[in-house]
């Protein structure tokens, strides 16, 4: 059953972050992330990928590990918003707005929690490689989303988490447009190219 299969993909994600948050080599954490996640994309029944796209894939176009986009930062409060995306899937998802962390180099990016059952926490980000050939995704990606597993964890100082732009994945709709993602708003987006993490390349579907 479909259920299970998405039930399962999403448990093998939150036992893959707890091994990158519980290792002591960040760099070996990075590499353990990205190998997994060619193996769900390339072997889980719930992988994004269109039929067509899976026959030639042989791995994400993630960039190698650089310390120096990893941030721990304060989560500051502002003052409250309110958004409702609208999916096909799954109706109306709202979001309400907690925080803003300032991030070094990049800016402002707003701290969404998911307004519905289950809670969590929501950070994308849009930088000024989106959409440009060989870049990122045009729409976005995800940093943080905890109700999907997707979390690097709190940093050491209250009210503060951890930022590791390494970590950046493309949401499930970059590779299947069945899916409805949540984007980065404007508060989510940065004039800085972010040259790290997951890439949007080299896919014949799209």
């Amino acid at each position: 059953m479909i259920a299970f299969e998405v039930a399962d993909w999403r448990r093998r994600v939150f036992a893959l972050y707890a091994e990158v948050r519980a290792s002591t080599d960040v760099v070996a954490a990075h590499e353990l992330w990205r190998r997994e996640r060619d193996r769900l994309f390339m072997d889980h029944p719930s992988t994004p990928l269109l039929p067509e796209d899976l026959a030639d894939f042989d791995g994400l176009p993630i960039e190698p590990y650089d310390p120096a986009w990893r941030f721990e930062v304060e989560v500051r409060p502002t003052e409250p918003r309110h958004l409702d995306f609208e999916t096909g899937t799954d109706g109306v998802v709202p979001f309400d707005l907690i925080g803003i962390a300032e991030v070094p180099r990049v800016g402002g990016l707003d701290v969404w929690k998911l307004g519905s059952y289950g809670g969590g926490i929501f950070i994308p980000v849009k930088d000024a490689l989106a959409g440009h050939p060989g870049g990122t995704y045009g729409g976005g990606r995800y940093l943080i989303d905890t109700i999907k597993g997707a979390d690097l964890g709190q940093g050491e100082a209250p009210d503060s988490v951890i930022l590791d732009f390494n970590f950046a994945y493309n949401p499930s709709c970059a590779y299947d447009p069945a899916w409805a993602c949540p984007l980065a708003q404007r508060g989510n987006t940065t004039a800085v190219e972010i040259p790290v993490g997951e890439r949007y390349q080299g896919l014949t579907g799209h």
